[in-house]
């Protein structure tokens, strides 16, 4: 099997004009050639701020922009036609597509309700602060733009099980309706962080469950999508989403890729909730995320020989989504923890040349921020998703032993032709590594194919060496007779 290489094909600051669809779609040969094989879009339908919502707002699940509401027909993203062509474009290309879901919350309601609600601590909320009182809440979903086209069904408070705003005392505060309760299998952060935003989804509400699985239905029919991105995982019903993935699966045929966004760095709560639900779900490997910031922000100090110390990679590779950054990591967002420059193809180095975890790309170190000013990372993670896609096979043996040089080998297979590297780092000093690929490439020369060190490697009859790498560098060593095919190629794909 190859190595699945996911790309996030998006950041939160794109342009707003409606045609992200058509540029994916313009891409999608490009992108499989560089050796991504699957692409995560962002949330497809209308959001509460309508053609300036990157997606996590959700108002109407059924407008992929397609109906005009919330001042727009388009979406950020484009229209409904657009959306459709980019999937079928990215899969006549040769790739997965997998679709966002945020069923944690909706926002934008288009009518109030007057709901009887107890107010509780946002820092704890198992401690209410009120008895119950009337509220004036906005929970009731019309969508009159769509007039029930696709879906007749009207969303009202019974739906939710709370809100963060009372409209009649102008009062912003976390709301849980009398008689509901917040859901108990969710994350403890804060007490309880059943609640998030906007109008919390009861998922112990039979209604609310029925009408997710009908879109759910649909969706799947209309997009036919290879998996999912699910949002917000950590503030659902653990194991809410096994019935609703397992009717995706047996609507699709086969099985779903499934990753799950659980924004925590503590690995027993992430292992809980792969258990928790069914193990039908990876999750984001945040623990490494951090790791990665930590590394970067060291000026060195880092001990390197515990880089996966903690980290789903170690602990679940099977389970393990691997990523540098992503759109709520990047600089000016909630979860700010952006990668520095210096370290970024370390970390890249990191997730795509080893065996463990899914890696994922994220769309602003492949083609940059214009906004933020922010530069592609360039030719070296396009060589390193070369490397991946036509090298990073065989076993892997690690060299993990020096707190700032760390290196290790895959040995490659025979069906691959000339597979097989070694990889060393340092966050610190030059340093050099005594490592054995494998005696099946005993007396070739192996070469830094990412130009950072000059020396060539000859291997002795155990396919033995001493790798170089510069201080503060990284050096992927490849056979030598391997380095033109592979630049070649990326030549001729940004032609």
């Amino acid at each position: 099997m190859n190595n699945r290489t996911i790309l996030q094909g998006f950041e939160w600051y794109l342009p707003a004009d409606g045609k992200h669809w058509q540029r994916v779609s313009e891409l999608a040969e490009k992108l499989h050639e560089l050796g991504i094989d699957s692409v995560w879009l962002p949330p497809a339908y209308k959001g509460a701020n309508g053609i300036e919502d990157v997606g996590y707002a959700p108002y109407d699940l059924y407008d992929l922009g397609e109906f005009y509401q919330k001042g727009t027909v388009a979406t950020k993203y484009g229209t409904k036609e657009e959306y459709l062509a980019c999937i079928k474009a990215l899969k006549k290309a040769g790739m997965d597509v997998f679709g966002d879901i945020v069923f944690d919350h909706f926002m934008g309601a288009d009518e109030e309700e007057t709901v009887s609600a107890i107010k509780y601590r946002p820092d704890n909320r198992t401690v209410a602060v009120s008895g119950e009182e009337e509220i004036s809440a906005w929970t009731k979903f019309t969508f009159p733009g769509r007039n029930r086209q696709y879906n007749d069904y009207i969303w009202t408070w019974k739906n939710f099980s709370g809100v963060d705003y009372d409209d009649r005392k102008k009062d912003h505060g976390i709301f849980n309706f009398s008689g509901k309760g917040w859901e108990q299998e969710v994350d403890n952060e804060n007490g309880n962080y059943d609640y998030l935003m906007g109008c919390n989804l009861d998922m112990e509400y039979p209604e609310t469950v029925q009408q997710l699985n009908k879109w759910g239905q649909w969706y799947q029919s209309l997009t036919d999508v290879d998996g999912y991105r699910l949002d917000a995982v950590k503030h659902i019903q653990f194991n809410y989403f096994v019935e609703w993935l397992l009717n995706r699966r047996k609507e699709k045929g086969r099985e779903l890729f499934v990753v799950g966004e659980y924004w925590n760095g503590n690995i027993e709560k992430l292992t809980s909730y792969i258990d928790s639900s069914g193990t039908l779900i990876s999750l984001f490997d945040v623990p490494l995320h951090y790791r990665f910031y930590e590394a970067a922000k060291s000026d060195g100090r880092f001990d390197m020989r515990y880089i996966f110390e903690g980290t789903l990679a170690k602990e679940r590779p099977e389970w393990a989504v691997t990523f540098v950054d992503n759109h709520d990591t990047q600089k000016g967002q909630s979860l700010e923890s952006w990668v520095d420059g210096w370290f970024k193809v370390h970390a890249y180095t990191l997730i795509l040349l080893r065996k463990a975890g899914t890696p994922v790309v994220f769309w602003g170190d492949l083609f940059g921020i214009p906004s933020q000013n922010v530069d592609p990372v360039g030719k070296d993670l396009e060589l390193l998703l070369k490397i991946r896609e036509k090298l990073a096979y065989g076993n892997e043996m690690d060299y993990l032993d020096d707190p700032s040089v760390i290196g290790w080998v895959r040995t490659g297979t025979f069906d691959r032709e000339k597979s097989g590297y070694a990889v060393i780092m340092t966050n610190a000093e030059a340093g050099e590594k005594n490592m054995t690929i494998s005696a099946v490439h005993a007396g070739k020369t192996f070469v830094d194919i990412l130009g950072n060190n000059p020396t060539k490697v000859v291997l002795d009859e155990t396919g033995g060496g001493t790798f170089p790498v510069n201080g503060g560098g990284v050096s992927v060593y490849v056979n030598e007779e391997i380095v033109e095919k592979l630049n070649r190629g990326l030549m001729d794909e940004r032609a």
